[in-house]
């Protein structure tokens, strides 16, 4: 079977402009359609592990923005008083890559500047409203404006909201983790941390969990500070009013300062509320497709497995998602169908998927306040990360086609 004539991006985010690069790079066409009336310029830093990063450079995107970013290897935890007890790497040479964080913002205008010039168009204005039809070889849908497009295949990448989501599901709800995000960005000199401190770092506290200070600009001259609250879902009006409560924001970010150590006094010290963000955490329940029962449409990234930001991996298991999608309709063999391609790389990426959500609920332990009665005894166990920072995602690709071909 052919590749796709032409695929549908809805979505210009990150996980919309990697796929197109993607897509392009095996010669398969394709159109973004974004609901917004200009790139998103705005958001905070997102930290790139290794296997991103690996995604990133065969794309030719690494590059462009390693120099604005800020590279790291290790995220360091501390007690209450500020002994330092544990570490988990990030990134590192012998991955091939260090860490990097770098704000959203700038990636989202480098890989909008690659997609122009590679030609690939790019529809603002355009938001998706539902799939009208659907067939063995094309899909054809509506936007909000009235108008209607056609393509051989249609691939959500719009977010863990997802309006492409609901033609595959049309009643599910991204369900709320009781928990809520505060992060602001305060200079790093505010911190006036000692000489030999090492960052980022999450000191955890026993009655108010977790405080984290991340490095970020390609200096390291400024920092997010952030912290994790339990909260009920106010859905997405009352978030919107909380976020708008600068002075709440604020005091949540100082609640209980006095009983961490002096760095953290100091990084709440002053808080610009241009400066703060609050984001509640969702997660879809695992789905048993992320296609259509015709193949024509596709959910990815968040969209089919938005995953709690623990371990630092939401983003970059979309860059996975996208990558390998591109190489399996590229790669798939002539006796294969859409179908067969598309269950293979669901089942391989909903593997590592997986790994992911176990490896996020042991950093969890480690971050958030003990419940007396919970099972901890694994916690301080080293962590084994050669399977999440180096895989040869090609080769990846050519064992779910060689398993499939054995098989048939």
């Amino acid at each position: 079977m052919s590749t796709p004539e032409n695929v549908a991006i809805i979505g210009a985010g990150l996980s919309g402009l990697t796929l197109a690069l993607a897509l392009h790079r095996q010669s398969i066409p394709c159109t973004i359609y974004e609901a917004r009336s200009a790139p998103l310029d705005i958001g905070g830093a997102i930290m790139l592990s290794p296997n991103a990063l690996r995604i990133l450079d065969k794309l030719g995107v690494y590059q462009r923005i390693r120099p604005e970013g800020f590279e790291f290897d290790h995220l360091y935890f501390r007690s209450p008083d500020n002994e330092l007890i544990d570490s988990f790497e990030f990134g590192h040479i012998r991955y091939g890559y260090h860490g990097l964080r770098i704000y959203r913002h700038f990636l989202i205008k480098e890989l909008s500047e690659m997609v122009a010039q590679a030609n690939i168009p790019v529809h603002y204005n355009k938001k998706f409203l539902h799939v009208i039809s659907e067939t063995a070889s094309e899909v054809t849908w509506q936007f909000e404006d009235n108008t209607t497009a056609a393509a051989a295949c249609l691939v959500g990448a719009d977010g863990i909201h997802s309006r492409v989501r609901r033609y595959l599901y049309p009643d599910l709800e991204p369900r709320f983790t009781n928990a809520v995000g505060v992060t602001a960005a305060v200079p790093t000199s505010q911190l006036e941390a000692p000489g030999g401190y090492e960052l980022p770092v999450t000191i955890m506290n026993p009655k108010h969990g977790a405080f984290v200070i991340a490095p970020q600009l390609k200096d390291g001259s400024e920092v997010l500070i952030g912290r994790q609250k339990h909260a009920t879902q106010l859905g997405r009006e009352g978030w919107d009013r909380l976020l708008n409560d600068k002075r709440w924001c604020i005091d949540f970010l100082r609640d209980g300062a006095s009983d961490f150590p002096e760095i953290v006094q100091r990084a709440v010290s002053q808080i610009s509320p241009a400066k703060i963000n609050l984001w509640p955490f969702h997660v879809v329940p695992k789905l048993d497709r992320w296609s259509s029962d015709l193949c024509r449409v596709i959910i990815l990234g968040d969209a089919a497995h938005a995953i709690p930001p623990t371990a630092g991996q939401g983003v970059n298991q979309a860059f996975e998602d996208v990558y390998t999608y591109s190489l399996i309709l590229a790669r798939k063999s002539r006796d294969m169908s859409l179908q067969q391609a598309l269950t293979l790389w669901q089942q391989g990426r909903q593997a590592r998927v997986d790994k992911v959500l176990e490896l996020n609920g042991r950093i969890d332990r480690r971050r958030m306040p003990k419940q007396d009665g919970n099972d901890d005894s694994d916690v301080h166990d080293a962590f084994e990360l050669e399977w999440l920072y180096s895989p040869d995602f090609d080769a990846m690709v050519d064992e779910w086609q060689q398993t499939h071909d054995r098989l048939s």
